[in-house]
């Protein structure tokens, strides 16, 4: 009997540690990992580009882009870092690709926008009405420079005739070179005066640099902005209000 219950000892003990097994808690199984972040998106670039994209030495042209997804857009040639969105005055003296970085936690992306300057050709000889004075020719060669409603740019279709301006003006300065010409910003009649005396002045302003980059003498141009006090049409007509949006040269007093 004692021989039996010693044999049963060791399967009585296994069957215990069994049991104790079976009433253990499973173990719960790991959380899942996280999924992984969204990937951020590239930069793009919309558009990059120069407007015109021929001009001839000393004339303006215009840079414009648009850009998303970017926190750094940068410009070579000088420009440097500018807003996503934009536009900038540009005079390149010689054909120039202007090159576009745009940089962001996506990655980055790069545009290219080239001017190309074409070398002008010669100044056609005055064929209007013969002027012996310098009075003469300003009142008769230099015309008004006109803006679009609310703009100070000057417009592509203006280039030549300020080009014009420039020869004229350059004529009067070789002839008296103590004249001084006064660039006088006009406005049409909507908007306050306040509001129209700024846009005067940059109308005058944008008229000057245009000139200067023409090669006429900075020194020999001033500027004055009479806003809506001077127009030279009084309907309210759009017509009207075209003709008085310009900027005017006269002699200086």
């Amino acid at each position: 009997m004692t021989k039996c219950r010693a044999s049963l000892l060791p399967i009585f003990v296994t069957l215990l540690v069994f049991a104790a097994a079976c009433h253990k808690k499973a173990v719960p199984p790991p959380p899942p990992a996280p999924p992984p972040p969204a990937p951020e998106n590239k930069p793009v670039i919309n558009y990059f580009t120069a407007e015109p994209t021929t001009i001839s030495s000393g004339e303006p042209a215009s840079l414009r882009w648009s850009v998303t997804d970017a926190n750094n857009v940068q410009i070579d040639n000088g420009i440097g870092q500018v807003s996503p969105n934009g536009r900038r005055a540009i005079y390149p003296t010689a054909t120039t690709t202007y090159h576009m970085t745009a940089s962001g936690p996506g990655g980055t992306a790069e545009a290219d926008a080239t001017v190309t300057v074409s070398t002008p050709p010669p100044p056609q000889p005055v064929r209007s009405q013969p002027a012996t004075t310098v009075q003469d020719i300003l009142a008769h060669q230099v015309q008004d420079i006109h803006f679009d409603y609310d703009k100070s740019d000057i417009r592509p279709e203006d280039q030549s005739i300020l080009q014009a301006d420039a020869n004229a003006l350059k004529t009067i300065f070789s002839m008296d070179p103590n004249f001084i010409v006064q660039i006088e910003g006009n406005c049409d009649e909507r908007g306050s005066a306040e509001y129209n005396l700024a846009l005067g002045d940059r109308r005058a302003q944008a008229a000057r640099d245009g000139l200067v980059a023409l090669g006429v003498p900075a020194d020999k141009l001033h500027t004055i902005s009479y806003g809506k006090e001077r127009p030279i049409c009084v309907e309210a007509s759009e017509e009207c209000y075209a003709r008085n949006r310009r900027a005017h040269f006269a002699a200086a007093q």
